[in-house]
């Protein structure tokens, strides 16, 4: 399996989504302090990277 630019930004911008996923989570079940507010902003800004690596596709 050969692995192309698309391919790599794919693979990035799903692990991203699973990052994100897992830093909000831990900002809202886990950490019920101020904490929390900045796991869950760190997470939305994992989602803001991985929409930019995936505009990126088929263009760089």
């Amino acid at each position: 399996m050969g692995m192309n630019k698309n391919t790599v930004l794919a693979y990035a911008t799903w692990i991203m989504i699973l990052v994100g996923l897992g830093m909000i989570a831990l900002g809202a079940f886990k950490y019920d302090e101020v904490a929390g507010y900045g796991f869950a902003a760190v997470g939305i800004g994992f989602f803001a990277i991985a929409w930019v690596f995936n505009a990126l596709k088929g263009r760089v």
